[in-house]
């Protein structure tokens, strides 16, 4: 298994308002994202390109929305964390569809 690109301890992980876990990890591993318990359980995952994370306009700056599988959860993370968060998903779906373009190229 190769090393994250990305990952977040002490993470408050929310399902509407029913809290999940107090201190969750935020990973993102060989393209996907995983939302982990305080004991390394997997909450849910997904690949990066099925992932939505964003900000909520009505709520404090250290507050996520994540989208995975459909499933709606709130990561309360620092500011700098949600940012390292979004832009590792940025270059894993850069990465992702650069590795499907290559595919894509060498099978024609």
């Amino acid at each position: 298994m190769a090393e994250p690109e990305f990952s977040a301890t002490g993470v408050r992980i929310a399902r509407w308002l029913r809290s999940l876990t107090r201190a969750g990890q935020v990973v993102v591993r060989d393209g996907r994202l995983v939302l982990l318990t305080s004991y390394g359980r997997e909450i849910d995952s997904a690949p990066v390109e099925q992932v939505r994370v964003s900000g909520p306009w009505y709520a404090a700056r250290d507050f996520a929305l994540a989208t995975v599988n459909g499933n709606r959860y709130a990561l309360r993370l620092k500011v700098q964390v949600r940012d390292g968060l979004m832009a590792a998903l940025a270059r894993a779906r850069a990465r992702e569809s650069d590795a499907g373009a290559e595919r894509r190229t060498a099978s024609h």
